[in-house]
């Protein structure tokens, strides 16, 4: 037995025992850089880094990461499935109808259909409203011309409900409405209704964090301030963890507002309101498992967020490299799959 260990210590550290041990196999095994969380029944099992910041970066304890779990990351698209919290909130107060036109809240909104769209379609991705990566998302590089408010109010891609099209011109109007609704500046809905609450103090818009990776190198300049509602927060992966433990929880929405939140379309690939939900075969599972997915990605920075509610499981990963291939869990490869599998099911690929 000491030989072994002796053995196992040559190579790495020895795996925690457990899923931590399992999602931890699969992240070595893979090569994955960056940092993994896994909670299960509300207890963080597994919170660390793997691999190096830079790129193709060696010294002379290869397994050793210099991630860290306080480091502030880009949180991008998985501001949409906050802003789509703050959203059901309102909802649940009585204060917003996911059915009324945005022009109930917005009066001044310049856009040619916005008397048609309503805010379900804004958090659903059936608006119709502009692509805001026209001219290779050129309104989120600094000193842009044309802003996002701008660009989102001109010339729509498709008429309102006709389509499902992903885009940040949707939460970024969204953001705009709930302001107007409670009056307040989204940063202060965002620290008001989530991270006072929840001691996220990591959280910010905006704020200092982990460069990505495209190609190998250093990203492009990004002005992440730009994304608002749709993509600007940034904070640690710890404090993503507790706003998705307080959702499966219930401490931040009824259960009523919060099934309409969840309620993936297959018509639209189950895409729900600011995030995915939908039913998934994971190896060495016996069963299906109900998956509530939120991904993010700007420049090279990517993260997954992983919410199985029923088995009350949480895996978070986040990475500064734009190569990291997670595949498609219904496509049943890919590292997300494996990480998955690993962490909620019974077995791990060798």
């Amino acid at each position: 037995m000491i030989a072994l260990l002796v053995a196992a210590a040559m190579i790495g550290e020895v795996s925690q025992p457990g899923p931590a041990g399992r999602v931890t196999d699969v992240a070595q095994g893979q090569g994955f850089a960056g940092m993994i969380l896994l909670s299960e029944a509300g207890q963080v099992r597994l919170e660390r880094g793997f691999g190096k910041r830079v790129p193709q970066r060696f010294d002379r304890d290869p397994m050793a990461s210099d991630f860290q779990a306080g480091d502030a990351w880009r949180w991008a698209s998985v501001t949409k499935q906050i802003t789509a919290t703050i959203a059901m909130q309102d909802v649940a107060a009585g204060r917003l109808d996911l059915d009324a036109p945005i022009t109930r809240y917005l009066p001044g909104f310049k856009g040619p259909t916005g008397s048609r769209i309503t805010v379900r379609m804004l958090l659903g991705h059936t608006s119709g409203l502009p692509d805001s990566n026209a001219g290779n998302g050129a309104a989120f590089r600094p000193g842009a011309r044309l802003m996002p408010d701008a660009l989102c109010a001109g010339p729509v891609r498709d008429q309102p409900g006709k389509s499902f099209h992903y885009d940040n011109c949707d939460y970024i109007v969204a953001g705009r409405v709930l302001e107007a609704v409670n009056r307040k500046p989204y940063a202060q809905l965002l620290a008001e209704r989530i991270t006072r609450p929840l001691g996220m103090a990591s959280v910010r818009l905006a704020g200092p964090h982990i460069g990505g990776n495209v190609g190998g190198k250093p990203e492009a300049p990004v002005n992440l301030a730009a994304y608002g509602a749709a993509g600007a927060i940034t904070g640690n992966i710890r404090d993503l963890w507790r706003f998705d433990q307080a959702l499966i929880d219930g401490r931040l929405l009824p259960a009523k507002a919060r099934a309409t939140m969840w309620e993936g379309r297959p018509h639209h690939g189950h895409a729900a309101l600011g995030q995915w939900a939908y039913t998934v075969p994971l190896k060495f599972c016996d069963q299906p498992q109900r998956i509530i997915e939120r991904r993010g990605a700007i420049g090279g920075v990517q993260v997954r967020n992983y919410i199985l509610p029923e088995r009350n499981i949480v895996l978070i990963a986040m990475t500064n490299r734009d190569d990291t291939d997670f595949g498609e869990l219904w496509q049943g490869a890919g590292l997300g799959h494996a990480l998955l599998s690993a962490a909620a099911c019974q077995g791990v690929d060798p």
